[in-house]
């Protein structure tokens, strides 16, 4: 398969280097594809110039109705595009089959805004006046795509771009581009979507800096890590190129004297472990009140324990690490905390007995004698690692909790409707969440602070794909 897809046709790259994909659960090669070049992104970003006036033009019924098509083809395909997803990233099966229906789930809603773009009309200042402020798209439209999450997001940048009149060029990461190229190759099957419409480059770092500063280019929409979005928003200033970033989180989850602890600890280890830990959302330090820590903290280590490590295709508990290089990320944070004092109440470093030697393989991992100053509290650890804090009181909690640069998820186990209030009122966090986790589509999932700009899903995540134009009518 082509790593380009360009004015509605598979095309061959002009050069770049071979982009080799391994399954995590070996370590082994699955497939090598040429990468694109930045010569190849000018090629797609004026197919999606040329393709874009037309496109605006159509009846926004005429773009839901094929962005409803392609839900109903992701419906059509979960079990195949699951198997790939499982072979490249290392989700377990119904993890990975999960992400393929919430992509269908997230075209259908999106679809919907087909008759929703709203604008506004107000009085005017002049005798005979009348303002309207109308919605019009962008343009262009670039998106990059992270390895963690590939067909859920691809998804979720295209469709609320598409419908509301805009074209796209979208990148999938070098790690994961498999599942992405399958579901464009489905659509380059069965929907009429017009040429040039939907292009995708698939390659690394320098293909995502061209899609950034591409003079073609209106809007970028990136999913990623901090340092990356930071070099976007420089790289996009030169020409002021409007930018939306979702970048890494730091999430904090507050358990109460009055939270249901069972509950709390089955939501928690969820939380940490989904994906083998890696998602931006994942839960990733514990703060128990004294209270209930003693009762808490055993019950945790349990659960932790007591998770299946193993091949995706069995589908586990958990699976491997999507590479060497993350794998090792997170074993050199275990190995830091320890030497700032952690202790290991479970997981660790060594896995005695890996279920395959060259899988990149972390277990689950429970931390204490953790304090607030710690890096393993601090920065991010993409992997299932969950430091235990103990706190004295909620407000000891939610000091802690905001004390971060991160901003975006964050998790609260109460029976209290005080301490529920109050911390929604006083958590620094783009999205709260309280006796529970998962999102949903009709919400939306923005950061604060760090954890990125503009945000996605909902109805403002539809709309940030819309400029407003104001149009002045005199009629006198």
């Amino acid at each position: 398969m082509s790593p380009l897809y360009i004015h509605g046709e598979w095309a061959e790259s002009s050069g770049g280097e071979k982009i080799a994909v391994h399954d995590p659960t070996t370590g082994k090669e699955i497939r090598s594809i040429p990468s694109a070049t930045e010569r190849d992104v000018e090629r797609a970003t004026r197919a999606a110039r040329r393709a874009q006036n037309d496109w605006q033009r159509r009846p926004a019924k005429e773009r839901g109705d094929l962005i409803r098509e392609i839900a109903d083809l992701i419906e059509e395909n979960v079990d195949s595009l699951a198997e790939t997803l499982v072979e490249e990233q290392g989700k377990t099966r119904s993890v990975a089959a999960y992400e393929i229906r919430a992509s269908a789930d997230i075209a259908r809603y999106m679809a919907e805004w087909d008759r929703r773009i709203e604008g506004d009309v107000v009085p005017g200042s002049a005798p005979r006046q009348s303002i309207s402020l109308l919605r019009r798209p962008y343009g262009v439209v670039s998106g990059i795509i992270p390895w963690n999450f590939p067909i859920s997001v691809f998804v979720r940048k295209f469709s609320p771009a598409l419908v509301t009149g805009n074209t796209t060029v979208l990148k999938p990461s070098e790690l994961t581009p498999l599942t992405t190229l399958e579901l464009t190759d489905l659509i380059h099957q069965e929907i009429d979507l017009p040429p040039g419409v939907l292009n995708v480059v698939a390659g690394g770092g320098n293909v995502g800096a061209k899609l950034v500063s591409d003079d073609e280019v209106d809007y970028v929409t990136m999913t990623g890590n901090v340092e990356t979005g930071k070099a976007i928003m420089r790289n996009a200033a030169d020409d002021l190129t409007r930018v939306s970033l979702e970048l890494g989180g730091k999430a904090p989850a507050i358990v109460c004297s009055d939270a249901d602890i069972e509950s709390a600890v089955s939501h928690i280890v969820s939380s940490r472990t989904v994906n083998a830990g890696q998602a931006c959302t994942c839960v990733e330090r514990v703060y128990v009140h004294e209270d209930v820590h003693e009762e808490f903290q055993p019950l945790f280590v349990d659960a932790m324990e007591s998770l299946e490590i193993g091949d995706p295709r069995d589908d586990p508990d958990m699976g491997p690490q999507v590479s060497a290089a993350e794998q090792d990320k997170t074993q050199r944070a275990i190995k830091q905390a320890i030497e700032q004092g952690a202790t290991v109440l479970t997981g660790g470093i060594e896995v005695s007995d890996p279920p395959t030697d060259e899988g990149h393989w972390v277990l689950p991992t429970v931390l204490a004698n953790v304090d607030q100053e710690m890096d393993v509290v601090k920065e991010e650890v993409f992997g299932p690692v969950a430091p235990l804090i103990e706190v004295d009181s909620l407000d000891q909690a939610i000091e802690y909790a905001n004390d971060s640069r991160y901003g975006l998820s964050s998790y609260v186990f109460t029976e209290s409707y005080r301490n529920a209030m109050q911390i929604t009122e006083d958590l620094d966090f783009g999205e709260t969440f309280i006796n529970g986790s998962g999102g949903a589509q009709q919400g939306h999932h923005i950061g604060w602070n760090e954890s990125g700009l503009g945000g996605e899903d909902g109805k403002h995540g539809a709309l940030k794909y819309t400029q407003i134009k104001s149009v002045y009518h005199n009629f006198q």
